[in-house]
């Protein structure tokens, strides 16, 4: 077998792409382990909707059945939302999960991968994962950084989740060879926070600039990705003081559980929605819808570009 053999692309989404139309990658993490069902349901389709309404097409990733699904139909989203029998798939699984035909919901670095599989090179998230707070000592660093530093696709996110380690992910990246963009800010956000404290390495001044710099790295060949800070919406951000206090209870928590490894994060992002009364989910919600509509707005602009060539 080979690729093409794995590879299950739309109808929607191959006609997309064979006309030069502009796409944006989702993952399935954050719908299968993120949310609850049926809010993520919801979800999904107001992504979906958001990022049409900017003239792009979305292509929800996921392995169901021994195929990388590139796009998903409705029955296979709401498998994907009700999240039975679910795993999380990252690099390290992904042959695993193909040739068991276990269903999985990518991660960041699945996503990307599917996303580079398939030709599509914008993928809109919510927050990258990064160096674990302490993760010097275990170890602990999501392979959402090594993706970037080996696939090639532009990932716009509202930051690194805050719950992180910031400043040491920025240095794995800078390592990495990593470009580092933020969309009309020159401080790099965290997550539910329009600030972290930590500059990136560009303040780009519009969506059509990100997309220049997108089409000149794939222009010369380099393989890594691109990774654009993207602030949550003023409305909907929290104080950075208020979060790093909640983040510290809730890292107590985990300690306290015993909790690590990939399990980590979601455990994370649930004791801070608890702590905060629901207010961090909203933040989330809201967050991710943003970076569809800034990833879709690139998207565009890149295809203009390659039209243009």
């Amino acid at each position: 077998m080979n690729l093409k053999d794995y590879l299950s692309i739309t109808p929607e989404i191959q006609e997309a792409l064979a006309a030069g139309k502009p796409v944006v990658a989702l993952e399935s993490t954050i719908l299968s382990h993120g949310m609850p069902y049926p809010e993520n349901l919801s979800f999904a389709a107001e992504v979906e909707k958001e990022i049409r309404a900017c003239g792009a097409h979305p292509a929800t990733m996921a392995l169901i059945g021994g195929k990388i699904k590139v796009g998903l139909s409705p029955e296979e989203l709401e498998l994907m939302c009700r999240g039975e029998n679910v795993g999380k798939v990252s690099r390290r699984d992904f042959a695993t999960y193909l040739a068991t035909g276990k269903t999985g919901a990518t991660t960041v670095a699945s996503t990307m991968m599917c996303a580079a599989l398939a030709g599509i090179h914008v993928f809109a998230t919510g927050g990258i994962g990064g160096v674990h707070r302490h993760g010097e000592v275990p170890m602990d660093v999501s392979a959402d950084l090594q993706e970037l530093a080996r696939t090639p696709v532009a990932v716009i996110c509202a930051g690194a989740k805050q719950i992180l380690d910031i400043g040491r992910t920025l240095e794995y990246l800078e390592t990495m060879g990593v470009p580092v963009i933020g969309n009309q800010t020159a401080d790099f956000p965290a997550f539910f926070c329009r600030k972290s404290g930590f500059g990136v390495d560009y303040a780009a001044q519009s969506e059509a600039e990100i997309a220049s710099i997108i089409h000149a790295q794939r222009g010369i060949g380099f393989t890594a990705g691109i990774l654009v800070g993207n602030p949550v919406p003023e409305e909907y951000a929290l104080d950075h003081e208020y979060m790093e206090r909640i983040i510290n209870v809730a890292l107590q928590a985990a300690d306290e559980a015993n909790v690590h490894g990939k399990n980590i994060t979601p455990f994370l992002l649930a004791k801070v929605k608890e702590l905060t009364g629901g207010e961090s989910f909203e933040t989330n919600v809201q967050l991710a819808l943003n970076n569809a509509r800034c990833a879709a707005r690139i998207a565009a602009a890149l295809c203009e570009l390659k039209k243009a060539e």
